[in-house]
């Protein structure tokens, strides 16, 4: 059997990281990290390098794309798919993720029991 992937998710927001938690859990078979800033995010993500990381862009101090930008300076966690979690996606917005090379968008508000689905299809990944 494959290892499980893991995902992080970075997301100041308490409710969006439990929903999210919960349906890539229970529905996808994932494991998940939280993390509520995009600073411990980015620790987060260089100290356990998860397969997958579902980032919210707007948050205080250090936003999505700020820590897209870490992480695509640094060797360790540049290889590491990033789909972003948004309520609003402007047309430059889509231009900015793509030189970020972010590998999809997921619009707030989504739906909580098919967020996996769309994470797994994003990323081509086969689920339970």
């Amino acid at each position: 059997m494959s290892e499980v992937k893991r995902i992080l998710i970075i997301d100041d927001e308490e409710d969006i990281r439990a929903v999210v938690q919960v349906s890539l859990e229970e529905f996808g078979g994932w494991r998940t990290i939280a993390a509520s800033s995009g600073l411990e995010g980015l620790q987060l993500a260089r100290s356990t390098v998860p397969d997958a990381i579902l980032l919210d862009i707007s948050m205080p101090d250090f936003d999505g794309f700020q820590v897209c930008e870490a992480l695509q300076q640094d060797v360790q966690t540049q290889s590491i798919s990033v789909i972003a979690l948004t309520a609003k996606v402007l047309p430059s917005d889509r231009q900015r993720f793509a030189s970020l090379n972010v590998a999809g968008v997921i619009t707030k508000p989504f739906d909580p029991m098919l967020i996996w689905k769309e994470v797994a299809k994003i990323l081509d990944w086969k689920t339970l």
